[in-house]
């Protein structure tokens, strides 16, 4: 067992929660799901209960056949950007699958997050549904008739998209911006360089018309536990997401990514290992059960757990969340609330306030003083990094 340590908390957001009856309980606002004030309160309430960031769910799959489930999202970039001004301490992490994306619209979408939030943005990398499925063809269909390809190829593409958009990030240096009146100069073009990149799929040159943003690098996320994955996040992540069946599973994972970045020659303190952990909070252990058995009864079906994951009341909650980073090992967790409204609320007003008191969250002060984090990377002690072309020059 490791040493006990405050750790990172984030949630990922989608739909009304993991469980897909979710949307059915009363205290849901299925109709309010695609409004902006919806998502809002569950990223304050996110951010009252300490999260560093939430991963803001996002897909290129088209609708399901499944009638009883919810399929109507929005562009996680377009509500990151909305919800920059409306929080102040909260990183914001949209999903956005780069298979069928440009890199220019990826690197200038993520910093436009990062200049609205004032440094609180993030990235998380996906890709598509691989050749060989039926989601992968179909998927492929929406994008100018594209074939699909296999999940190797998608992931060396992907570490491709990675360095393109930093060096886009990059291609302003943090004093292009003159505003000389005098001299009629709005830039120093000496300052803004074009990028020159070819790879196996795709070539750009040029520089991302973005100006730098707060944090130079926003927070880049990579899944480390799918196949392919986990070279593309070593070489390129902040941070690495896991998940796994069990406890034991995910030291073992956790484990094996750490040997990864150590044989890659990066710094350990450099890259942050977070697990996924379902849940399902109850003021205490009758109602979790209680609001459980209520959302099976809806679905008609027990839920089946993808991993490893935490039903209980507030007090066993905070507990297990920390007995699961003390067994594993990790830097924190992604919490996947099975219904996002009755967890959040119990989350912020009973779980995070016992980790708190337990010195086991690695919270963020609710008023900033002059060495308080201001962002992202600076929750997570990562340093802000320097354009390669400030370094070049």
């Amino acid at each position: 067992m490791s040493e006990s340590r405050p750790f990172h908390l984030a949630v990922e957001l989608g739909g009304a929660g993991r469980h897909p009856a979710a949307w059915r309980l009363p205290d849901a606002d299925a109709a309010g799901l695609l409004t902006a004030a919806h998502w809002a309160e569950l990223v304050r309430r996110s951010e009252r209960a300490g999260a560093a960031f939430v991963v803001l769910a996002d897909s290129v799959a088209p609708p399901s056949a499944a009638a009883d489930t919810v399929q109507a999202r929005l562009d996680a970039t377009g509500v990151a950007a909305l919800l920059g001004p409306l929080t102040s301490r909260i990183g914001i992490v949209p999903v956005v699958p780069v298979t069928y994306a440009e890199p220019f619209h990826v690197a200038k979408a993520v910093a436009t997050v990062d200049l609205v939030s004032q440094g609180r943005a993030g990235w998380q990398v996906d890709v598509a549904a691989p050749a060989g499925t039926g989601a992968g063809d179909v998927q492929a269909a929406q994008f100018h008739g594209r074939s699909a390809v296999g999940s190797a190829a998608q992931w060396r593409e992907a570490a491709d998209v990675i360095e393109v958009v930093r060096r886009l990030w990059d291609s302003w240096e943090d004093d292009a911006i003159v505003l000389d009146a005098a001299t009629d100069r709005y830039i120093d073009r000496d300052r803004v360089h074009d990028v020159a990149f070819t790879g196996t799929t795709f070539s750009v040159a040029g520089a991302s018309i973005t100006p730098r943003s707060p944090q130079g690098q926003p927070l880049v996320v990579v899944r480390g536990d799918v196949p392919y994955a986990l070279g593309v996040a070593v070489a390129g992540a902040d941070v690495i997401r896991i998940a796994a069946r069990d406890v034991k599973e995910a030291s073992a994972l956790a484990a094996r990514v750490r040997a990864a970045v150590a044989g890659s020659g990066r710094p350990a303190r450099s890259v942050k290992v977070l697990l996924d952990v379902e849940t399902l909070l109850g003021r205490d252990e009758a109602a979790a059960r209680e609001r459980l058995a209520e959302l099976d009864r809806l679905a008609g079906r027990p839920y089946e757990p993808s991993g490893v994951h935490v039903v209980a009341g507030a007090e066993r909650a905070a507990d297990a969340l920390a007995d699961v980073v003390d067994l594993t090992g990790v830097d924190g967790l992604v919490l996947q609330p099975l219904a996002h409204a009755g967890d959040l609320a119990v989350l912020a007003e009973e779980v995070s306030p016992r980790l708190r008191e337990q010195g086991r969250l690695a919270d963020l002060p609710a008023k900033a003083g002059p060495e308080a984090p201001r962002t992202l990377r600076d929750a997570f002690g990562l340093d802000r990094p320097l354009s390669r072309y400030t370094l070049a020059r």
